[in-house]
């Protein structure tokens, strides 16, 4: 009889880089492909309204998934769920999505077809935006928790780390500086507005969303990446950026932008878009990695206190707190 695999087979250093890799080899051909359309089709529109609703009801691109796991899959008896670490996570992420809605939409979006939409505006900065908004930012981050969270806990536990009890005594403390996170950040920013003001044909203004990502994806990483490498179950994670970047390519390439449901401010922009996917910037497509990147970084972290269960000072920094 064969022997088992032993469930830490694999170094987490080496399964972060897989992951990378699985995503490059589908990534890498994909934008050769796509830049091969020079002459993209436009999308000719045949009624004043071609999507009644549209954007109200592909919220059940998240509302179903959301439904089934958390209705249909954890109930199950052996699958514990980390309560405390799930709502403290939502907690910390929700509000961040909630942010980039009422500070920055003006700035970064604009949304053509009211149709598409209840009709019913939401307070934000500047302009209000539709109330989809605020339930897509609501939905998005529950449903790529959940989804890592069944994955980690059941259908790929076999993959994760057993005792977080045991394994958090081990930490002195959760907050850790990852140079090369903050190296490859400022690499990307930097890029990012060599390519708008050098090749981008709207080279005015400056790539704040795509500075707005990397801060997203980074800054958690830059602070707690060597602490949470270890018990990220990166097989887990693998599979739930594809799923999110399977549903988030469907929504916005097929719908979104070709029906106006909501598009993009150019001087925000890196101007880097495809023609193929009816001018999608590449933003839109880095958005969901860095916020999958960024929930199973915050919540591993969130995790490891719970399991601590030390203080918060003591936990994130080993400090004791003062008698």
């Amino acid at each position: 009889m064969d022997e088992p695999v032993s469930r830490h087979s694999t170094n987490p250093r080496l399964s972060a880089w897989i992951v990378v890799v699985m995503l490059a080899m589908v990534a890498v051909p994909a934008a050769m492909t796509l830049k091969t359309v020079r002459a993209p089709a436009k999308l000719e529109m045949m009624s004043s309204n071609p999507t009644p609703h549209g954007y109200t009801w592909s919220l059940l691109l998240f509302l179903v998934p959301i439904s089934v796991i958390a209705f249909g899959f954890l109930p199950r008896a052996e699958v514990k769920i980390p309560r405390k670490a799930f709502w403290w996570t939502i907690g910390l992420l929700v509000p961040l999505g909630f942010a980039t809605d009422f500070f920055f939409a003006s700035r970064f979006f604009v949304f053509p077809n009211a149709g598409a939409t209840l009709g019913i505006s939401a307070p934000a900065l500047h302009k209000p935006v539709p109330v989809e908004e605020y339930v897509f930012y609501l939905t998005g981050f529950v449903a790529v928790l959940l989804f890592y969270l069944w994955l980690d806990e059941y259908w790929l536990a076999a993959y994760n780390v057993p005792d977080y009890q045991m394994e958090s005594k081990k930490i002195d403390r959760l907050l850790r500086f990852h140079p090369p996170s903050v190296i490859l950040g400022l690499v990307l920013v930097v890029a990012g507005v060599i390519y708008k003001k050098v090749f981008s044909p709207v080279p005015e203004g400056f790539p704040e969303y795509f500075t707005f990502l990397v801060l997203v994806a980074f800054v958690p990483a830059s602070s707690f990446f060597p602490t949470a490498r270890r018990f990220i179950n990166w097989r887990a994670f693998s599979l739930t950026l594809f799923f999110i970047l399977l549903v988030s390519l469907l929504w916005e390439a097929t719908l979104a932008l070709p029906y106006q449901w909501w598009d993009y401010q150019p001087r925000q922009m890196i101007g880097l878009r495809i023609g193929a996917w009816a001018g999608l910037p590449i933003e839109a497509v880095c958005v969901w990695i860095a916020v999958s990147y960024a929930t199973a970084i915050v919540f591993e972290i969130v995790k490891l206190w719970q399991a601590s269960e030390r203080p918060a000072r003591r936990a994130f920094l080993g400090l004791k707190n003062s008698p």
